[in-house]
């Protein structure tokens, strides 16, 4: 476990967080899709600050997102960096108010990514992300005005459409 036991709270932080209010089967696919992912990479990267590698927990995440590189590659999925960075062309403002790890992880002018499925702002340093930064993440993931852009009659699916339409 890491000396630090504040990437625990970081993961009850965003376990205590609930979507009870939402129905994800009105979100847009794609969306609903990169929002899981994104949450599972938070998992994952806090996961491995907090427990050893070869824990269960870390494991299975490590598993789950192994799967999840087939199925980024079905159906519109691909689209979805392109996505972004049309965004950031074409719709400056409501790139901007994108969760930050979308922003970062998809902008092409971005160094950060998903490096063995962690996720990397800064491939030179060796500094840990720290807590407080995956706590605003983790917040920006369950805003409320963020999850109504996600249904399928939604501001950012309609502009996921029409990007589609166009690519």
């Amino acid at each position: 476990m890491s000396s630090d036991p504040e990437y625990v709270h970081i993961l009850e932080h965003l376990y205590e967080k609930s979507l009870i209010l939402q129905d994800e089967s009105m979100w847009h696919p794609v969306l609903y899709f990169y929002y899981m992912d994104a949450l599972a990479h938070i998992d994952y990267t806090v996961g491995l600050m907090s427990y050893h590698y070869k824990s269960p927990r870390v494991m299975m995440t490590g598993e789950y997102l192994r799967c999840r590189v087939d199925q980024e590659k079905l159906g519109d999925r691909p689209k979805f960096p392109g996505f972004i960075t049309w965004l950031k062309k074409e719709h400056p403002d409501r790139f901007e108010s994108l969760p930050t790890l979308w922003r970062r992880v998809y902008d092409e002018d971005d160094e950060a990514c998903y490096l063995s499925f962690r996720i990397v702002f800064d491939r030179d340093s060796r500094e840990p992300i720290r807590p407080h930064v995956y706590r605003a993440l983790i917040e920006e993931f369950f805003g409320a005005e963020f999850l109504k852009t996600l249904y399928s009659d939604a501001s950012l699916a309609i502009l996921f459409e029409e990007f589609r339409k166009k690519a």
